[in-house]
């Protein structure tokens, strides 16, 4: 029901480290997972760090996009960092939505820092069970 639409995702992120933080004309990739449970498919996306209001899901025919901005913490004047390793910056994922997802109804939920959107199955895409008229020649569908 998802397609892939990023082959060359682990030089990316490799390509990333070397170039710095993304920004919002070259976002870096979002780890994520994507299963289905049930009638529906279920994506969540790691951004430990970002708020809930630095995030930006679309939705437009059959792509689904996510943006993300990981700002750094505001630090007093007095601080030196030592070491900075978490990515800062602008994270970004696309992903083809088979005709099939019913991206009218997608729900979206934020917590301990894992985005989770759940895209019911279309009621079109689900088995139905049709039944044979007899002599009137007549079909029902029922779902």
């Amino acid at each position: 029901m998802l397609m892939r639409t990023d082959p060359f995702r682990e030089l990316d992120r490799l390509t990333q480290q070397l170039m710095g933080p993304g920004t919002w004309s070259r976002p870096s990739a979002m780890p994520m997972d994507a299963y289905r449970e049930g009638d529906e498919y279920v994506v969540a996306f790691d951004l430990p760090g970002v708020t809930a209001d630095a995030i930006d899901i679309d939705v437009e025919r059959n792509m689904l996009t996510v943006k993300a901005e990981r700002r750094p913490v505001t630090k007093a004047d007095n601080v030196q960092m030592e070491l900075s390793e978490r990515p800062l910056g602008v994270f970004s994922r696309q992903i083809v939505l088979a005709d099939t997802l019913d991206t009218e109804h997608i729900q979206a939920d934020y917590d301990a820092g894992v985005l989770t959107l759940r895209i019911p199955i279309a009621e079109r895409a689900k088995p139905r069970k049709i039944s044979i008229g007899v002599g009137s020649g007549h079909k029902e569908i029922s779902g």
